[in-house]
């Protein structure tokens, strides 16, 4: 239970004055739906002003508050124009106060003729006058004006001004309790750091390293003792020992040879499963490197010790060709699998489940369905859980617990995880890497075009098509938005219909009914139609031999794990395959930098470490979505930084309190781990 003490942060976001229906949406697209998440919605910077007597003092660009008296007004002629109060400084120079919009409306009512008041914003030159366009605020009192001499601003949505944000962000620093102390008082001391209420106050204010790391380290150990304590719980757990005699595996006839990366984590594997305690291991492989036959051997491994095994996958989709993939590789060892998602019902669905309950099927391949309430196994030996970072440790637990012990897992990523982030986020598990890819992977040929090429690339797209292979195009976004100049999945499916004719292409993104999105992904997998536009949702997993041209619209907003991942879906099949990175006209010097590094390397490994320089870890893992191993306040820099000493402070408490965490700082950390919802970590704490 969570303790009473952080009950008012985790109140809804409309307990605070101010936040109504129309709110409502602006505010969750944030994420900021309880009060807590106010007070870490941290600013991206701040806009400091000085204060100058006239204007003379200040430069061109900067930011000042000055003391002004309004002595005109100018309208524009149409109605449609500027509308500018002309005022002077102290000294008698003239600057143009500038409006736009509604904005003018209140223009007269906040800077009254010949009335001297405070102005604060930004000193611009508009051909040989000064001028201010819409000032930031507008005072009869200086000291009113002088508490904006640094200002934070804060990211924002479309409804969501920064004047209706920041009384909210106010009242929830308010809202902050006194806690105890949970990190180690030698590490407070010598980084000089401030208490966790302190900490958030300050770092609303002003710049300020000391609390903005303390805030990170926060979240670095409160991640580290959860996922210590799970591991922990895993090796007090009593596993079933596991070393089948190889019967079953015998009878596998693959194409092709191990790689010598594929039988050093089978032996790590195998070896897990023959301790007394469960197995908790993370099969880390680049696109292609054959993750799915490790994970098969590691399934084979449990049935033949009687049990059974079971592989989570994140989507229906990638489920499926789960299912076809072990089916075909399977094929004459005579073992049983079988598929489960929310879609199946009836006689279908009874059958499985009764399968699962008499041992009659071996595998279950499927989803979340996989782990409800009403799937029973008869024993369950081994969880292969593919895209591991899709899912929380909780849902891991959770499939773990359908056995009668604790059952073995086994989590698999293709999205190569920087060493940094490896302790960060997979701090409980045992890694094991495939670092090379299966001989005859032919590299893919990488080019980066202009957009003002698109027509040519088109004319490539049709010549491709005509000579009876396949491709994918993908977009950015679902639906054009005016507010931003980015390529919309249905505006281009739509065009190259038009080109190629309707029966050649087909549309998957993520907000078509699973149904639908599932029967045009079957049709482009069976080579029904030609060309797959989509977004993001064919990142991992979809394997089209045929397909040999993937084309990624504005790819420089996208990062370069996920360019990698699109990448991947080619380079399947025999034939030569192309990736063209279509880049906008504007392209930021990271932008540039992204973009010349998917033309220069097929590593994953060394594109995965790139990215959490250039992007952020986040980002990297998709982890913004998951919710659970996000960090909403750590950066790059700071994980590189904080997360060794974090651990080490999290092994220290460990050490002295015990699993049980004990002590009165045990009693803080508890708190930190339901602060930032590591929850699954509190309830492995004995009597926690």
């Amino acid at each position: 239970m969570r303790p009473e003490v952080l009950n008012p942060l985790f109140a809804a976001a409309d307990s605070l004055k101010g936040v109504g229906a129309k709110l409502e949406k602006p505010l969750e697209r944030l994420g900021l739906t309880r009060v807590k998440d106010f007070a870490y919605h941290l600013p991206d910077r701040f806009i400091e002003r000085r204060q100058v007597g006239a204007l003379a003092e200040a430069g061109i660009g900067e930011h000042i508050i000055v003391k002004l008296t309004a002595d005109q007004y100018r309208a524009s002629g149409s109605g449609r124009g500027p509308f500018r109060v002309m005022a002077t400084d102290a000294e008698g120079a003239q600057i143009a106060l500038t409006y736009f919009g509604r904005a003018s409306f209140s223009a007269k009512k906040l800077l009254p003729l010949n009335e001297a008041r405070w102005v604060a914003g930004k000193l611009e030159q508009y051909g040989d006058t000064l001028q201010m366009v819409h000032p930031d605020h507008v005072a009869e009192d200086g000291g009113a004006a002088l508490g904006q001499t640094c200002e934070p601003v804060y990211p924002l949505s479309d409804g969501l001004t920064a004047g209706r944000l920041q009384p909210l962000v106010e009242q929830a620093l308010a809202a902050l309790p006194q806690l105890p102390e949970w990190i180690e008082p030698s590490v407070m001391e010598r980084r000089g750091w401030p208490s966790w209420r302190d900490a958030l106050h300050l770092v609303h204010r002003a710049r300020h390293k000391e609390a903005r790391d303390r805030l990170a380290y926060d979240e670095l150990f409160a991640s580290a003792l959860a996922l210590m304590l799970v591991r922990a719980d895993n090796r007090r757990r009593k596993g079933i020992p596991m070393q089948g005699d190889g019967h079953l595996r015998d009878r596998l006839t693959l194409p092709f040879a191990l790689t010598g990366a594929q039988q050093r984590s089978i032996r790590e594997i195998e070896g897990d499963m023959a301790q007394p305690h469960p197995m908790l291991r993370l099969l880390q492989g680049d696109v292609g490197s054959g993750k799915t036959v490790v994970a098969l051997l590691a399934m084979l491994n449990a049935i033949e010790c009687g049990k059974q095994a079971a592989l989570l996958a994140p989507t229906e989709i990638l489920a499926r060709q789960h299912h076809a993939t072990l089916q075909e590789m399977a094929r004459g060892t005579g073992v049983e699998i079988a598929l489960l998602t929310g879609r199946d019902k009836g006689r279908a669905r009874e059958s499985i489940l009764m399968g699962l309950l008499d041992g009659s099927v071996h595998i279950v391949v499927g989803t979340h369905a996989i782990f409800q309430e009403s799937v029973n196994y008869r024993d369950l030996g081994l969880v292969v859980i593919d895209e591991q970072h899709r899912f929380g440790v909780g849902q891991r637990l959770m499939l773990q617990q359908k056995a009668r012990g604790t059952a073995h897992c086994l989590a698999m990523t293709a999205t190569p995880i920087p060493r940094t982030l490896l302790l960060a986020q997979h701090g409980e598990m045992e890694v094991s890497q495939l670092d090379e890819l299966p001989p005859g992977r032919k590299p893919i040929d990488t080019r980066v075009v202009p957009t003002e090429r698109m027509d040519d690339v088109v004319a490539g797209l049709v010549r491709h098509v005509q000579s009876g292979k396949q491709a994918y195009w993908v977009c950015p976004m679902v639906h054009e938005n005016e507010r931003e100049d980015l390529a919309a999945a249905e505006e281009r499916f739509d065009t190259l219909k038009q080109v190629l004719g309707e029966g050649n292409v087909t549309l998957v993104h993520g907000q078509l009914r699973p149904e639908i999105k599932d029967a045009n992904m079957a049709r482009f997998a069976s080579g029904e139609v030609a060309v797959l536009v989509a977004t993001t949702v064919i990142e991992v997993g979809v394997n089209v031999p045929n397909a040999s041209l993937m084309v990624i619209e504005q790819a420089e907003r996208f990062g370069l794990a996920q360019l990698h991942q699109l990448r991947g879906r080619v380079g399947r099949g025999a034939a030569e395959s192309v990736c063209l990175l279509l880049r906008g006209q504007t392209l930021s010097e990271t932008g540039r930098e992204r973009l010349a590094l998917m033309r220069e390397t097929q590593d994953g490994f060394r594109l995965a470490e790139e990215d959490l320089r250039l992007r952020g870890g986040g980002e990297i893992l998709g982890t913004r979505q998951s919710g659970e191993t996000a960090f909403r306040v750590a950066s790059p820099e700071q994980i590189a930084e904080l997360l060794e000493a974090a651990h080490d402070d999290a092994r220290l408490l460990m050490d002295r309190e015990g699993a049980e965490l004990a002590g009165s700082r045990g009693d803080a950390a508890r708190i930190a781990l339901y602060l930032f919802e590591r929850d699954y970590g509190v309830q492995l704490l004995r009597g926690g």
